[in-house]
């Protein structure tokens, strides 16, 4: 019996290319574009379609946002995925109730209700330390008020009633950068569900960008 494939699939959001989201990408890797600006369920159907065109099993690849949309799609439909890989994942249903996470929730709440009036600049202040490192400052306004206005327009990671058991039926790889206790206790409870928790340190919420990161993968 012929061997079947495995494609490795990239989500990847915006215009974005697959090189820039994910430098080690495998060269025949499939790319799955999402619109975060849709809603939540118009994404899991985004998603949902990339994989139903890939011929053979799937090894799915998601960054923060991304895990959920993943975890979304495949709780729908598992298609033919046949592994999972979640770096830094955004997956903040899973852990409500813990202290980090309700602040950070605290904090993004408060600075969509600012966007919501028009208030965008106060909208950054809030957003562009809590997500980018960083304070706001007039002077770099003009250059950021576009990446601010699209932040604004992205739909929120939480709400969606994901469900962590889904790592449980998928062989599931948690990556993260050991910088951020939200994505230390989401990577601690998808493992308690049986997902495989390592850390790559050193890039932040990037840990793709790790050199070891392909290793880590394919180990």
């Amino acid at each position: 019996m012929a061997k079947v494939a495995i494609v490795s699939v990239y989500i990847t959001s915006g215009n974005r290319t697959i090189a820039a989201a994910w430098p080690t990408a495998a060269p025949d890797g499939r790319h799955a574009r999402i619109d975060m600006t849709l809603s939540y369920d118009a994404q899991v159907a985004q998603l949902c379609r990339a994989l139903a065109e890939v011929d053979g099993h799937a090894t799915l690849f998601a960054h923060s946002f991304g895990a959920v949309v993943a975890i979304g799609a495949l709780a729908k439909d598992r298609a033919n995925v046949v592994r999972l890989v979640l770096v830094e994942p955004a997956l903040y249903d899973i852990v409500r109730g813990e202290e980090s996470i309700e602040r950070h929730i605290a904090a993004v709440t408060s600075a969509g209700e600012l966007a919501v009036v028009g208030d965008l600049y106060g909208f950054w202040k809030i957003i562009r330390p809590v997500m980018f490192g960083g304070q706001a400052t007039t002077d770099k306004w003009k250059s950021e008020e576009g990446k601010a206005a699209e932040f604004a327009s992205r739909c929120l990671p939480w709400g969606h009633h994901i469900d962590a058991d889904v790592v449980s039926e998928i062989p599931t790889l948690v990556v993260t950068g050991d910088w951020n206790q939200e994505y230390e206790v989401i990577a601690t409870r998808l493992a308690e569900k049986g997902a495989v928790h390592v850390h790559l340190r050193g890039n932040g919420h990037r840990p793709q960008d790790h050199p070891g990161f392909a290793d880590e993968v394919n180990q």
